[in-house]
């Protein structure tokens, strides 16, 4: 019975949806009053929180008779991770999406109720049209539902690494929230095409979603990341891996656009580039759905093969298509293009920013696609390792550092050489000062060390940028200083706080992996991991064997570290499990990669990595200082004179 109101409530959900998609159409072309419109879209949300609530009635009750509980589900599996099964595997995970998009839908329908414009109802149609996508997707693909006949007694569970870890329950739902949040400023710029208003007063309506999803996605790849570091065994955090890469992308594009979106508040031509970014960010997101659950590409993050893959890949280029054609359709009838100020104007550096953004975004695609590019044109599936990436585009992350340290401090209306030389002085020291020191005391390679001076410039210059007083000639900062500002400051150190954590732990991290008998040991930069003894018990339906190592430095215990071998017998898989001792200085990170069967020896890998947790630290900081600057503004005069600050950061703009 739970499957059957399960499929009920997939195919309500998509009758709904079109019918929320062409009452939104009515009001935009015929502009007819919008109650019937919402109704619809509510409906829709309804459908699809029914649809997941029966599917996580099915998986609590461990009814095996639906085919999603019987291939993900077990009695073993602790509550936690059985809710967090509706997102194990590919088919439940699509009703999750179906939940959050159909949720922004019906916030967008409730939050333009008092303030209807020409834009919104076709925004919603937009919306409503991807709905229909997914719901249709969903329902006639993947549908969890099907049943199993006869009815298993017990189910595996989910992917062991997806039980391993609470962040299970936060990771997927933040990164999907992210992910279907884009659709909003896509609808928008979609929408602003049909209706012909590509002007300034796009830029407010968008602005806002923009930063939401913006905020959630960083989150969302953040918390990824320390998932992989703390489950995965293997010592790092990113591999430029394709769906890693696919949460990257969208985030890329979304950043330039909230650049492009403060560089054109006052430059009506420049909303033509926060259109074509939030296009492409939404492109990207679908793009990166196809490489997660088309089974394209093999990754430790991607679902299995799926029939799924040409059906998301004819929406994407269906999508491409119609947003190519209505950009090439209204391209002739924008405002003639002006230029984006003098040089020293901060329009301009926000400009700079978003182009290297976009152009790190391109390199990234590149590598990422290649592979899958080259095998459809007959050859061999070409490889593109971390090497590329690296090579690619750390360079031009560095020089996007560089423009993000010196956008705050550049006055709107343009400044003189001279005067920003002032205001650059003590950050430019202090990022000079840093290269110095760390140069002549460790001598880490030249892409890290230039990593260390502009994160120091970056801070010193956000910190310049937030300090009250006069920023330059004619322009005061307020001394209370509005959240909104604060926010844009914040994510600003937290990307320059990241980068510091992402150069040390490169340059620095060191490891050594050897195979010991018991009272063995081995040592990596003076820590010392002493294998005590090997321990065997049992873990659920399988079995863990456990490393107890004694940590040490100059001969003084540090601690102890307990990794482990865990086999599932359901699933028939190892899990190697590390042994995480975080510091202030970095971490002590230990993983056992084999035992001998007669429990003698074990192979032990210990590595260093220092200042890792910074990464956590300015990623949790740049998520933050996205909200934070959600915050409304007060309206202003246009010509008041406190309408911008010359320390206002870049993404803490005023629509």
């Amino acid at each position: 019975m739970t499957g059957r109101f399960g499929g009920w409530s997939l195919g309500a959900g998509l009758v709904a949806a079109v019918a929320a998609t062409l009452l939104w159409l009515r009001v935009a072309l015929r502009a007819a009053p919008a109650r019937h419109a919402r109704r619809a879209t509510w409906a829709t949300l309804a459908a699809a929180a029914a649809a997941c609530a029966a599917l996580e009635w099915a998986l609590l009750r461990h009814d095996f008779g639906v085919r999603y509980v019987a291939d993900n589900g077990g009695r073993h599996v602790p509550p936690y991770f059985t809710v967090t099964s509706l997102w194990a595997a590919l088919d439940g995970s699509l009703l999750l999406w179906l939940l959050i998009l159909a949720g922004y839908a019906a916030l967008l329908a409730r939050s333009t109720r008092r303030r209807t414009t020409t834009l919104h109802p076709w925004a919603l149609t937009v919306v409503c049209t991807v709905c229909v996508f997914f719901f249709a997707l969903t329902y006639f693909a993947a549908n969890p539902f099907r049943s199993v006949h006869p009815a298993p007694a017990d189910g595996p569970g989910p992917n062991p690494l997806l039980q391993e870890h609470p962040a299970m329950g936060v990771h997927p739902p933040l990164l999907y929230a992210g992910y279907a949040g884009m659709v909003v400023p896509f609808a928008y710029a979609l929408a602003a095409l049909l209706a012909g208003e590509t002007g300034p007063a796009w830029l407010a309506a968008t602005r806002r979603w923009t930063l939401l999803a913006w905020s959630l996605l960083t989150a969302g790849i953040v918390l990824g990341a320390w998932w992989s570091y703390a489950v995965l065994g293997w010592g790092g955090y990113w591999a430029w891996d394709p769906v890693e890469n696919a949460s990257l992308l969208p985030w890329l594009t979304a950043t330039a656009a909230l650049h492009a979106t403060l560089a054109g508040r006052r430059r009506n031509p420049l909303t033509g580039w926060v259109v074509a970014l939030s296009c492409a960010t939404f492109l990207l997101v679908l793009v990166g759905t196809f490489l997660t659950r088309s089974g394209a590409v093999a990754s430790v993050h991607s679902f299995t093969q799926s029939p799924l893959g040409p059906m998301l890949l004819g929406f994407v280029l269906l999508v491409a298509a119609v947003v190519g054609g209505l950009l090439i359709w209204r391209s002739g009838r924008s405002a003639p293009a002006r230029p984006p100020g003098p040089p020293l104007a901060r329009q301009a550096a926000l400009l700079g920013n978003a182009v290297l953004l976009v152009l790190l975004a391109a390199i990234v695609l590149t590598g990422t696609i290649f592979p899958l590019a080259s095998e459809a044109l007959g050859g061999a599936r070409a490889a593109v390792g971390p090497g590329y990436f690296n090579r690619a585009a750390v360079p031009v992350a560095l020089v996007a550092l560089v423009l993000m340290g010196v956008a705050p401090l550049i006055r709107p209306g343009g400044d003189r050489p001279a005067e920003l030389g002032r205001r650059l002085v003590v950050p430019a020291a202090a990022g000079l000062a840093t290269v110095a020191a760390v140069g002549l005391l460790t001598r880490p390679g030249l892409p890290a060390l230039a990593a260390f001076g502009l994160a120091a410039f970056v801070l010193a210059a956000t910190a310049r940028a937030a300090a009250p007083g006069r920023a330059g000639p004619g322009t005061r900062i307020p001394v209370r200083a509005t959240v909104r500002r604060l926010g844009g400051l914040l994510s600003h150190a937290g990307i320059a706080v990241a980068a510091t954590g992402i150069a040390a732990s490169s340059a620095y991290t060191a490891s050594a992996e050897r195979q010991l008998s018991v009272g063995q040991a081995v040592t990596v930069r003076g820590v010392t991991a002493r294998l005590v003894g090997i321990d065997r018990a049992p873990a659920g339906r399988g079995m863990a064997v456990i490393a107890r190592l004694a940590l040490e430095r100059g001969g003084a215990t540090i601690g102890t570290a307990r990794p482990q071998l865990r086999y599932y017998a359901t699933r028939d898989t190892v899990v190697s499990l590390p042994a995480i001792r975080s510091r202030p200085r970095g971490d002590i990170y230990a993983t056992v990669t084999q035992v001998a069967s007669d429990g003698r020896t074990a192979t032990v890998r210990l590595a260093v990595n220092p200042l890792v947790g910074l990464v956590w630290a300015g990623g949790a900081g740049t998520a933050l200082g996205g909200l934070l600057a959600l915050r409304r503004r007060r309206s202003t005069p246009a010509a008041a004179p406190t309408a911008v600050t010359a320390g206002e950061p870049v993404g803490a703009g005023r629509p």
